[in-house]
């Protein structure tokens, strides 16, 4: 992948937020603490940190999920810090670390990716005109999907269901595209199928993309940033030269630097 191929604008600029729950109760838990980011129109950031680092509470702040406590979240110059999750999701995409979520099990691929796409209602026709753009999609899966238009999405694989969720999320191109951990729960070449899939959808369609990953290979491999994330914070923010010249015990050597302690999750080594 390109690491010159950002566009000059900003997509997402994320100013001094912080979250805590439980505020005021022995309960409290201080989750993002005066984060900030500015992500470029093209990026393609992976995010790592151990259990706990806040990299899913970003992405649901970034989301709507909650609303944070303080700072601002900028999206392609629409001040969304106050805005419902649901109208967020017009122009986030996002995929999960179960397969399970972002879909309807009981629906066929077809239905799904009709309701993903915006072309009708739950009990609308799909035409052949449909049917077909569907089945061209879904043929660049290389899965042989795109003759099982029909079949339902619960009784597909991990990796199939995934792949077919990035589809719908990215049937209309988002602003943003976060990817939290989308590959975690699958075998190893699921996962790899998955990634390169992922790879090749955001090159196609130049999108803006966060993705939290575990492997710290993948996270050095993939895209043009990484970041990252200790105690709800972005400790480390590397790109160009730095980053293609870094290894997987520079990232261990450099969190050890950062945080004072060595990194704990055996997870984040493979």
């Amino acid at each position: 992948m390109q690491e010159d191929w950002r566009g000059n604008g900003t997509m997402l600029e994320i100013s001094h937020i912080s979250k805590t729950f439980n505020p005021g109760t022995v309960n409290a838990k201080p989750a993002l603490e005066d984060l900030s980011l500015k992500v470029n129109d093209g990026d393609f950031i992976t995010i790592i940190g151990a259990n706990g680092a806040g990299k899913s509470t970003l992405f649901n702040a970034i989301s709507g999920n909650f609303y944070v406590d303080k700072g601002s979240i900028i999206l392609d110059g629409e001040d969304i810090t106050f805005l419902p999750e649901y109208k967020r999701a017009v122009n986030i995409g996002r995929l999960f670390q179960d397969p399970m979520r972002g879909t309807a099990p009981g629906m066929s691929i077809e239905e799904n990716l009709t309701l993903a796409a915006g072309k009708g209602g739950w009990l609308s026709r799909i035409n052949n005109e449909q049917r077909e753009e569907f089945r061209e999609i879904l043929k660049s899966l290389d899965m042989g999907l795109e003759d099982r238009l029909k079949h339902p999405m619960g009784l597909l694989s991990g990796g199939q269901r995934q792949a077919v969720t990035l589809l719908m999320a990215t049937i209309n191109p988002p602003k943003l595209l976060l990817l939290d951990e989308h590959t975690a729960a699958l075998d190893p070449a699921a996962a790899d199928k998955i990634l390169s899939i992922t790879k090749e959808t955001v090159e196609k369609e130049n999108l803006t993309c966060l993705m939290i990953t575990h492997n710290m290979q993948s996270a050095l491999e993939l895209g043009n940033r990484t970041l990252m994330m200790d105690g709800g914070r972005i400790i480390l923010d590397v790109s160009g030269d730095e980053r293609r010249g870094m290894t997987v015990q520079d990232l261990v050597d450099r969190f050890r630097t950062l945080s004072g302690r060595a990194l704990d999750n055996d997870r984040m080594m493979l």
